[in-house]
């Protein structure tokens, strides 16, 4: 296999534990990384990503946060879509109501209005910490500098999750995109970016998506996996994502990232 760009989403694909790459993930990226660009695709913020950047020596290459609202190079943004602030602050007061928490994320700035199981769980996963302060403050904040987030993430129950879920698809679709991460979580993206995209808006002159070959296993990663050269699943990724993709690899708990790159390229 011959490609110029290889593009991996980080949480339950490359990454074998939580918040960590493998030794072996590690020095077949070093073994590969002068053939072809290795570019990062996560919802992570960008301080999230680059500490795995530079452990893997890629840190020259461009990342693409926030399933592809932020696009950014050694620190330099290359591109950015937010979601509007006027609709951030219409969708935290329907929030209130339900007693749902917002995950607001701008750039490197994660803020929340208090801490929580889930929010330890994301400091230790992702190694950022959040900035404490409440929703409202944030925005107002955000709304006189005139920026909106690149995400926001939901945080409730099951059954708050349940009930919500099927208004912002009736409310908000055609603004931005939602995905319900697990029982208890929905990230909400700007409706003009998808990893797909930002992975177009880096191809060179003389590259295509067929010069790429891409790995994940989420909801958000179908898209990328169907359209590029050569789409690869973890074992452990949704079923979506595996009828997506032309090959299923190890789980990422058995480095299949890694196990893939070192049979084929």
């Amino acid at each position: 296999m011959n490609f110029k760009i290889l593009c991996s989403d980080l949480d339950g694909t490359l990454l074998s534990t939580k918040n960590d790459v493998s030794e072996f993930t590690i020095s077949e990226i070093h073994r590969i990384k002068e053939q072809m660009r290795i570019i990062l695709v996560s919802a992570r913020m960008p301080k999230s990503m680059v500490y795995l950047q530079k452990r893997m020596g890629i840190e020259q290459n461009p990342i693409i946060c926030y399933n592809g609202a932020l696009v950014q190079k050694e620190g330099l943004q290359l591109s950015s879509s937010m979601i509007p602030i006027e609709l951030t602050i219409y969708l935290n007061t329907i929030c209130q109501t339900d007693n749902i928490k917002l995950g607001l994320y701008h750039k490197n700035e994660w803020c929340v209005d208090q801490t929580s199981e889930r929010v330890q769980k994301e400091i230790f996963h992702t190694k950022a910490e959040p900035i404490l302060e409440t929703t409202s403050k944030t925005l107002e904040r955000w709304e006189r500098n005139n920026i909106g987030p690149h995400k926001i993430m939901l945080m409730g129950t099951k059954s708050t999750m349940d009930a919500i879920a099927p208004m912002l698809e009736s409310n908000f679709s055609s603004k931005v995109n939602c995905y319900r991460s697990n029982d208890t979580l929905i990230e909400i993206a700007p409706k003009s970016v998808s990893k797909l995209l930002a992975i177009k808006s880096l191809l060179l002159p003389n590259e295509s998506l067929d010069n790429v070959i891409a790995f994940g296993d989420n909801y958000n990663d179908v898209e990328m996996l169907q359209h590029v050269g050569y789409g690869v699943a973890v074992e452990n990724g949704r079923k979506e994502a595996k009828e997506a993709a032309k090959k299923v690899t190890l789980s990422n708990k058995d480095h299949g990232v890694a196990q893939f790159i070192k049979d084929h390229l």
